[in-house]
């Protein structure tokens, strides 16, 4: 059986220099700017407020409706289920036909008071290797409830979209070492549907299923 090295991730948030003031504003934005800008307005929430659930919306989602007031464009926004997409162009795609749709039907556009623009932000990510190892499932549950919320959310959320790695570290670990059912049994879940502290306990009790079977 292969090991499994825990990590923590450290973010720094950045300002692209880059602002909207109203909707077309918006969708420019999102077109140009980097994948790393639409990680971040998308997922920030879950980790600075997760400990709510259901989780806020986008930021995007968040402005439209509380700083433009256009409540059907905010809803939309909000609607977008992230868990659907494998890659953050996919994301990023949604967004834009969503905003140009809403342009197209002739919606009226307003414009935001000076202070209140949104302003594009990105994160540096780091990652950092733990202490922790695990050798076996056994480890593996026992590490995870000992790990902080910032290590859950790299290896569920940050490995899938922002590196690419096309699902979270956790099934993939367990699929390598044979435990298919476990591994599919956490692919399935929808990580936006549950605080962070909620979907950790969610997979230890999927770990101990997978043990009893």
């Amino acid at each position: 059986m292969t090991d499994f090295r825990f990590y923590v991730k450290f973010d720094q948030t950045l300002l692209l220099g880059q602002k909207a003031c109203n909707v077309p504003g918006l969708l420019e934005g999102i077109k140009s700017a980097p994948e790393r800008c639409i990680y971040h307005h998308t997922h920030r929430f879950l980790q600075q407020h997760h400990y709510l659930s259901p989780e806020p919306p986008n930021d995007f989602a968040y402005w439209v409706t509380q700083v433009l007031g256009d409540r059907v464009l905010g809803e939309q926004l909000s609607s977008v289920d992230t868990i659907q997409f494998d890659s953050i162009s996919g994301l990023r795609d949604r967004f834009v036909a969503l905003i140009e749709s809403h342009l197209s039907s002739g919606a009226k556009i307003a414009e935001c008071f000076p202070g209140e623009e949104f302003h594009f932000m990105a994160s540096r990510t780091f990652a950092a290797p733990t202490p922790y190892i695990a050798h076996n499932l056994s480890e593996f549950r026992d590490i995870l409830q000992r790990v902080s919320i910032s290590t859950l959310y790299y290896h569920i959320f940050d490995a899938k979209l922002r590196l690419k790695r096309g699902e979270n570290d956790f099934s993939k670990w367990f699929d390598s070492n044979g435990m298919s059912a476990l591994a599919e049994a956490v692919r399935n879940l929808d990580p936006y549907t549950y605080t962070l502290e909620g979907l950790r306990k969610r997979i230890l009790a999927l770990t101990k299923k997978y043990d009893s079977d």
